[in-house]
């Protein structure tokens, strides 16, 4: 009797430790690759150099197409702006204009 006594309070603490051992585990795996965790983190932070770069090229962008708006503004207008985009939308050629045709396939 006395052994058995000894081997069940073995056993229950061998069952306590192995359980807490698992549940560190379980949150230990969860910090690293949950959706919070470290993997997460990286990833984030490569995503925000990718948007940031992105973002720089899109202010780039956007300040030549306001410097090329600002040149049709009624305030200042820019014969040579004026006449290319009507040119471009009216699909017109200047008599003096050298026009190259591209073949196509």
């Amino acid at each position: 009797m006395v052994t058995r006594a000894r081997l069940k309070s073995i056993l229950t603490g061998l069952a306590l430790y192995t359980m807490a051992a698992a549940i560190v585990g379980y949150f230990g795996i969860n910090a690293y690759t949950g959706k919070y965790g470290l993997n997460a983190r990286q990833e984030l932070d490569q995503e925000i150099i990718a948007l940031t770069s992105e973002l720089a090229q899109l202010k780039r962008e956007r300040t030549r197409s306001e410097q090329r708006v600002s040149l049709l503004r009624s305030q200042k207008l820019d014969p040579d702006m004026l006449d290319e985009r009507a040119r471009f939308q009216l699909d017109y050629a200047n008599p003096h204009d050298l026009v190259r045709m591209n073949p196509t396939n």
